[in-house]
């Protein structure tokens, strides 16, 4: 979405532009250059869903009706057996710990978090923990570990179930596929055992074929983000897998009075994310992916020569997108990712990287929110940093 796109400046009112409406809160806006991460902003939601949102606003339904009907043409537009909508890839987790622990027992669901004398253990790898893995305890579960931190067998993913184990938890996420169980064996190991295997695959699109591939592989439920990559609604998100695990997860979520009503999704939001997935799905993958790798070169080419660093473009499991990667060598002498990403984020023109993913010897430049214009100023701010870190500044 261009400027010249942007909804808010078709209504001619004063203060309705978003740069208005910092101005008018004092607060100062960012360049993205770090990713759709929810702290700064998501990103930026497609044309289409801007307009279905609003188109949705003029109309009334009875919402269950309406997320039957959007689940059905998400698991359409995906390839999948069956989905819903949940209140982002997080309101995903919940519902599916929530959908293992009651399986539709409507006595269970009203209960829950109050778990006291069913199955309430869910297995997750040592290796899998993660910093918003709490979400899956939200209905009164607890998690059993399997395996330590450098990695998780078979044996042991299977030594950790017992008759209190509710389901088994899969995580696909950078750096998070190493020494651990992959997804097919795990998910026939917990079939083994009569249990649904729980994928969270919240920042894994692209690829589009992930959409398809996780569930191919044995998942029974899979989150992803209908924000991100998507560019939905930032607080949506879809859960897709088998139809009885589905409807297990929406009679838990809202707008049912259950432990999951806070999680709702308005009617906008539903068509906002239809609309976007749609258009996703529709997208050239490989122009997309070129285009990424355009902007990083010439972000790549700015800092190159730089001493004490060492700059690559990179586009693997870990970088869903092409990315440029900047790692500190062992002759930087200057602060590490963490500060060089905080003085970015400092003066008129600040600029988000991300930093800390793999400890804070690197920093990340991700083009998914770099808007038209932004390119340049992202590379010599970038630059001027590191420079300065550089000579000991």
């Amino acid at each position: 979405m261009t400027a010249t796109e942007n909804p808010s400046t078709k209504t001619g009112k004063p203060g309705t532009t978003g740069a208005e409406i910092l101005e008018r809160l004092s607060v100062t806006p960012i360049i993205n250059a770090g990713g759709p991460n929810t702290k700064h902003s998501g990103s930026r939601p497609r044309q289409v869903a801007m307009d279905a949102m609003q188109a949705m606003s003029e109309t009334f339904v009875n919402i269950d009706e309406l997320l039957i009907a959007a689940g059905k043409e998400i698991a359409s537009i995906v390839g999948a057996e069956a989905a819903t909508v949940t209140s982002g890839a997080s309101g995903g987790l919940v519902i599916q710990a929530a959908a293992a622990v009651s399986k539709g027992d409507p006595e269970i669901i009203l209960r829950l978090p109050d778990t006291a004398g069913i199955p309430n253990e869910l297995v997750i790898q040592k290796r899998h923990r993660f910093i918003y893995d709490h979400l899956y305890l939200t209905p009164g579960t607890r998690f059993v570990e399997a395996g330590d931190d450098s990695g998780c067998t078979p044996e042991q993913l299977e030594a950790a179930i017992s008759p209190n184990t509710a389901g088994v938890i899969h995580l696909e996420s950078p750096f998070k596929n190493l020494d651990v169980v992959q997804l097919p064996q795990s998910a026939e190991i917990a079939h083994a055992h009569g249990l649904p295997l729980l994928a969270d695959a919240a920042s894994m699109l692209p690829p589009r074929e992930n959409l398809q591939k996780f569930t191919s592989e044995g998942a029974d439920l899979v989150s992803f983000s209908g924000g991100k990559a998507v560019r939905g609604p930032q607080s949506t998100g879809l859960l897709i897998g088998k139809p009885e695990w589905v409807e297990y997860a929406r009679l838990v979520n809202a707008p049912n009075p259950t432990m999951a009503r806070s999680q709702k999704v308005s009617k906008e939001e539903i068509a906002g994310l239809l609309a976007a997935l749609r258009e996703f799905v529709e997208v050239d993958e490989e122009a997309e992916t070129a285009r990424y790798k355009r902007d990083m070169e010439m972000v790549v080419d700015r800092i190159t020569e730089i001493p004490g660093i060492a700059v690559s473009l990179e586009h693997n499991y870990d970088h869903y997108i092409p990315h440029a990667v900047v790692r500190f060598t062992d002759s930087w002498r200057g602060p590490e990712g963490a500060e060089i990403a905080r003085r970015l984020m400092l003066g008129e023109q600040r600029v988000y990287v991300t930093s800390g993913y793999t400890g804070d010897r690197e920093i990340w430049v991700d083009p998914l929110n770099i808007q038209p214009g932004e390119l340049e100023t992202v590379a010599r701010r970038v630059h001027e940093e590191l420079m300065k870190a550089a000579g000991g500044e």
